[in-house]
């Protein structure tokens, strides 16, 4: 039996039909849920990017014991609290409705963000309590997992690219928008108002997870009133699902009987984990980099690299555009080996060359000489003035080439180009290895296969770049991502679709 010839056209919020369904309830009903998904993980995403950029200044400003290191671990505990709920929820998801799960992985991220506002409130360990809200954040995000289980579950074989890739976009334009609300309200400034019948500054740190806890309110809600259960086969026929029941069912069980690839499936998520490992080290690494580099402030830092992020967000919604029309016309493994190239390429070009040297941070203070002897140097605790350039504790700062500013937006721009293709290409090859059995608890081991990038990537780089300089890290991410490519080419055959493996389409 061949393959039914694709339809080109997955619309982002325009239900997709056929001639024989066009009036079909259910059929309406499956793409008001599924668009569900989209807002949740549009959602999920907003919550995540809205305080990234200024999570290293929050946490310079609450605690003055924070370090680079520390921040590695802050940034590595919302993929901590992820890769431990993604398996229980991607569980909790097969054997329940998901509307539960959903809810209460809304409302912990919810609690989380509020925790994450009222961080700087006690009198000590501040830096803690920043890492604690990030862990609870983490954990309410591990409803990704349900999302796409429910996402692949609920389209037939041909949707699904499409599918995925307008999930994909939903996560970018939460992605864009996070940053640009972060830029937008650091103009507050760092002391912003306080409202003392609660207790609560409101300022450039705090207000973008206020706003996030509004969001998962909304999500809620969302939640809550429209989403229905559904599951289909991979011709799109609906299916009987532990979670849901009716009428006109179509059993499966002679499917479910045949096997997956593990091999397939664990070399999907190898990969999956290298791409969100490289890309957890670019986020985590962006904001401290471009202050040592160019010498930002810490409010300039926030607004340059939320505008960044913004524009790296507005190329992945085209790219995803472009990689729904590309994979149908070349396959899904083509896209995904493309995408990995191209971030090879920006992590090279972030390697240091030249003879310009960054500005170290306390060497214009006396007389522009190299100073060891950092207690003779710090600032009183009162003081405004904010010390800018590469620390001198980092000691390859004297010896490292600076990183120019068009190296710097170049790599932006390729890895915001590779970045989105190898992320939705990588889900979408691994929802199609599973075919038509639940994906829940597959779905979870996904999603913690890369939270537990999401969580080693930044300690990672943090570690590596403060004692060893953006040299090593850009050439052991480089080599990383050679390794990817090499893994690809060499389980490219077996990375197909269940039912192209089992000989019931033609690929």
């Amino acid at each position: 039996m061949s393959q039914p010839e694709p339809d080109s056209t997955t619309p982002l919020l325009r239900d997709e039909r056929s001639s024989d369904d066009s009036q079909d309830d259910d059929y309406r009903s499956r793409w008001r849920s599924i668009r569900v998904m989209y807002f949740t993980m549009f959602l999920s995403s907003v919550g995540f990017t809205i305080v990234i950029t200024s999570l290293w200044p929050y946490l310079q400003k609450t605690d003055d014991s924070t370090d680079a290191s520390f921040l590695g671990w802050v940034v590595a505990a919302y993929s901590i609290g992820q890769m431990v709920a993604s398996p229980i929820f991607g569980w909790w998801s097969n054997h329940r409705p998901r509307r539960e799960p959903l809810v209460c992985s809304i409302s912990i991220n919810l609690a989380a963000n509020i925790y994450y506002a009222y961080a700087y409130l006690p009198k000590t360990y501040n830096k803690y309590h920043i890492l604690m809200s990030r862990v609870f954040v983490g954990f309410g995000a591990g409803n990704v997992a349900v999302v796409r289980s429910y996402v692949a579950g609920a389209t037939s074989l041909n949707e699904r690219t499409g599918a995925m890739a307008n999930m994909s976009a939903c996560q970018a334009l939460g992605f864009i928008l996070g940053p640009a609300l972060q830029a937008c309200l650091s103009f507050i400034g760092e002391e912003g108002v306080t409202l003392d019948f609660i207790a609560l500054k409101l300022n450039m740190y705090t207000t973008p997870a206020l706003l996030a806890a509004v969001f998962g309110l909304i999500n809620i809600l969302l939640v809550v009133i429209l989403l229905r259960e559904h599951h289909v086969d991979e011709d799109g026929r609906h299916i009987q699902s532990i979670n849901y029941t009716s009428e006109e069912r179509v059993d499966i069980s002679e499917e479910t009987v045949e096997s997956i690839d593990q091999v397939a499936v664990m070399t999907s998520n190898i990969l999956f984990f290298i791409i969100m490992f490289i890309f957890a080290i670019f986020e985590t690494i962006t904001t401290p980099l471009s202050m040592d580099m160019f010498a930002w402030t810490r409010e300039e830092a926030v607004l340059y690299n939320g505008i960044i992020l913004c524009c790296i967000g507005f190329v992945s919604i085209l790219v995803f555009l472009a990689v729904k029309v590309a994979a149908l016309r070349f396959g899904d493994r083509p896209v995904l080996l493309i995408g990995l190239v191209i971030i090879f390429c920006g992590f090279f070009i972030l390697l240091p060359w030249g003879n310009h040297y960054p500005k170290i941070q306390w060497a214009d203070i006396k007389n522009n000489s190299f100073v060891t002897q950092m207690p003779d140097l710090m600032l009183a605790p009162n003081s405004t003035v904010e010390p800018t350039g590469c620390p001198i504790e980092q000691t390859w700062c004297q010896y490292t080439p600076a990183i120019h500013i068009a190296q710097f937006f170049s790599a932006d721009f390729l890895i915001g180009v590779g970045y989105p293709a190898c992320n939705v290409m990588s889900y979408t090859l691994y929802s199609k290895i599973l075919g038509p059995k639940p994906q829940g608890v597959y779905m979870g081991w996904l999603t913690a296969s890369g939270s537990g990038a999401r969580t080693l990537g930044p300690v990672f780089v943090s570690h590596v770049y403060t004692h060893l300089g953006p040299r090593w890290t850009f050439s052991l991410i480089c080599g990383m991502v050679a390794g990817a490519i090499i893994l690809l080419i060499s389980a490219y055959r077996r990375l197909i679709a269940f039912s192209v493996r089992h000989g019931r389409i033609v690929e």
